[in-house]
């Protein structure tokens, strides 16, 4: 099987194979004619649209082996939120059960009074009534008529005499617009102990290696290690609540609890984007120290991505191997067509890859508008530090004891290091 490093290599090689595809296929016009195209042989335009589509699906198919952990990792945590989610059912209307249930007929001529009065009623005479009041039918006579039976109603037992129908709420709730978050999915995590995460940067790294003649002084290298601080940051949230809502519906703490948690994830996650760094705000990779640049200027939009994919491995030494975009920055990359009308991402009839140069694209709006980010999510270049994770609790604030009246609170502690800022670039004016 081959190790890490020779699919990376492998991995890196067809990317340029596909770079190098787009290069010949751009005119002078900054549009693409695969009739330009000459490394992929003889054939149609989308004969060759085919055949980088192949190389495409080779990218994918070599970026799943790399991937294989954290695609693993993420359905592991979506099993378990899943199992964590309340299963409702509503009971029977008669609350025995389907096997208990009996119909409102089946009761009446199942009475011992009725009973009664079959086998022992005087026939042939008017005027003989049956009474039901154990059925709240006291008041409803039938009378026994010969030749006709019985065909006197006394009083019509209706809505407003008996039963109110009764209408029963459907289990669950239509969920509020929100954005799921996703780009705290792909960082990695860590635990800290400590206020703040402390570490050593190499600063100055300067190899003098050379040759040397014999008897010669030895060339000398020269390396400095600088210490970094990340103050752990905290975002909290918080609900009021009634007793009679915790104690009467056994769902409503958990409903809340799962709410905050999930709010605290989502701020997470786009302070992880962008946050300042600026107290109490967590340092966002688009504030790392040392991220790259890559303008888009006159370069269609996939241009400029590989252009700063190639700053990552180049000057951050680092392999790219996510990219991050709002989705109104992805929808022009979608609906990229060559001149002849064919569409680069695959026919509008079909999902198309969200992925490219054989990167998965991390699509959401937690990105910011007009500026990807193009990186390598890898442990030692840029990591989540938990202090604590999420912590719900619920107590009383003010004059809610008095009130009959909870807060339930939730909170979490972390900070966002990023070891080498230069192995992320990010893409403006796109």
């Amino acid at each position: 099987m081959p190790t890490l490093r020779e699919n990376r290599e492998k991995f890196e090689a067809e990317q340029k194979k596909l770079a190098g595809v787009f290069a010949e296929a751009k005119d002078e016009r900054g549009e693409y004619d695969f009739t330009r195209v000459k490394s992929l042989g003889e054939g149609t335009t989308g004969e060759k649209l085919e055949k980088v589509r192949a190389i495409e699906a080779d990218l994918e198919k070599q970026w799943d082996e790399i991937d294989a952990q954290l695609k693993a990792e993420e359905s592991a945590r979506k099993l378990e939120e899943r199992a964590k989610l309340p299963v409702l059912r509503l009971p029977h209307p008669d609350g025995t059960g389907a096997a208990g249930h009996k119909d409102l007929g089946r009761l009446i001529f199942g009475a011992a009074e009725y009973k009664s009065f079959v086998q022992n009623g005087v026939r042939g005479q008017r005027g003989t009534d049956i009474h039901l009041p154990d059925f709240g039918l006291s008041d409803l006579k039938r009378r026994f008529i010969p030749g006709h039976g019985y065909v006197e109603v006394k009083s019509l037992f209706e809505t407003g005499a008996g039963w109110a129908p009764e209408s029963v709420r459907l289990p669950g709730f239509v969920e509020a617009v929100t954005t799921p978050p996703e780009v705290i999915d792909i960082i990695p995590t860590g635990r800290t102990g400590q206020a703040s995460v402390v570490y050593m940067e190499e600063t100055t790294r300067t190899h003098a290696a050379a040759e040397k003649a014999e008897g010669a002084a030895y060339a000398e290298s020269t390396f400095v290690l600088t210490q970094r601080t990340q103050a752990v940051s905290k975002i909290t949230d918080s609900v009021p609540v009634t007793d009679e809502q915790l104690e009467d519906v056994p769902m409503a703490e958990s409903y809340l609890g799962d709410r905050l948690r999930f709010g605290l994830r989502q701020r997470a996650s786009q302070q992880c984007v962008s946050g300042n760094g600026v107290a109490p705000n967590i340092k966002g990779i688009l504030n790392f120290t040392g991220i790259q640049s890559q303008a888009k200027g006159a370069d269609p939009t996939p241009d400029a991505i590989y252009k700063a994919m190639t700053l990552v491995r180049v000057t951050g030494r680092a392999t790219p191997t996510h990219v991050i975009l709002h989705p109104n920055d992805w929808e022009p990359i979608r609906l990229l067509r060559t001149a002849d009308g064919i569409y680069i991402w695959g026919n509008p009839s079909e999902a198309g890859p969200e992925r490219i140069w054989g990167l998965p694209v991390i699509n959401t709006s937690e990105a910011t508008q007009d500026t990807g980010i193009v990186g390598s999510f890898l442990a030692p270049w840029i990591t989540l530090f938990e202090r604590r994770g999420i912590d719900v609790q619920v107590g009383y604030i003010n004059t809610q004891f008095t009130e009959g009246e909870r807060t339930i609170r939730a909170d979490l502690r972390a900070a966002l290091v990023g070891f080498r800022g230069a192995a992320f670039c990010k893409v403006t004016g796109i």
